[in-house]
């Protein structure tokens, strides 16, 4: 038997807590936010490997941690807000609090990031390029978890495609994409990022990269990253209304 598509039917919940259970606002516990937050815990454990290196403490490492969450959350979510949808929050101006209800973008993240370990660096007298050598390394696989978490919420997929690993996103949000195979580009871009990640945390840790060639980390990053995406993005469905009529869409001009 010839494999023509497959059927993605998961749910985006992880699970859900018994209604006799006292609680406020959402029962269940999604897959997204999971993976989301594993991001924060998993690169913990590696930065502070590779801060290890460079005689820094568990002090340091909470501190950048801390600027880096506050950073992603904030920069993604007003990234969303301003670049994707600017008439709707701009007349809904509370909704912009409402992470939980979704609309992250990684652009809006990678500017909160840069500004936030711009003071950080200042603060610890390190150049913007150090940080940023190493911050990478986790930022890398946060974006695969990230993308993991987009797969498991039916969102961000690609166009109508007849390639036997094409997937048919049957709790897609919008019923009118729901009976198509298609390209399955959070696979795509979450293999792309897991691959970026290995090859950033080999070169760290094996060849010592970052001491031997400061940036060459964070130029291979953007390089495999952006450029990846870039094409990619060829693929995907328009993310709102107004890409429809553009020839690259906002996530590859931004």
């Amino acid at each position: 038997m010839i494999l023509q598509f497959i059927v993605w039917d998961v749910s985006p919940e992880m699970f859900s807590f018994p209604d006799w259970l006292p609680l406020i606002g959402e029962r269940g516990v999604r897959w997204y936010g999971a993976l989301f937050a594993s991001s924060f815990v998993i690169g913990y454990y590696i930065m502070e490997k590779v801060l290890k290196r460079d005689n820094m403490g568990i002090k340091v490492l909470d501190e950048l941690t801390t600027y880096m969450l506050v950073a992603t959350v904030i920069g993604a979510r007003l990234g969303h807000c301003l670049f994707y949808e600017p008439a709707y929050y701009l007349a809904n101006p509370l909704e912009i609090l409402y992470v939980w209800e979704g609309g992250l973008a990684s652009h809006g993240a990678g500017v909160g990031i840069v500004i936030a370990l711009y003071f950080f660096s200042r603060k610890h007298h390190k150049t913007v390029i150090w940080t940023l050598d190493r911050v990478v390394i986790v930022v890398a696989l946060a974006g695969f978890l990230i993308r993991m978490g987009n797969l498991m919420n039916s969102e961000i997929f690609g166009h109508i495609t007849s390639l036997p690993w094409g997937f048919q996103f049957v709790r897609s949000s919008d019923p009118a994409l729901r009976a198509d195979p298609r390209h399955p580009t959070q696979i795509y871009e979450g293999l792309v990022y897991l691959a970026t990640f290995f090859f950033l945390h080999r070169s760290f840790f094996k060849n010592d990269i970052a001491h031997k060639q400061p940036g060459f980390i964070f130029g291979i990053f953007l390089m495999s990253i952006f450029g990846s995406r870039f094409f990619i993005e060829f693929l995907k469905e328009p993310q709102v209304g107004f890409e429809s009529d553009m020839a690259i869409n906002m996530g590859q001009i931004l």
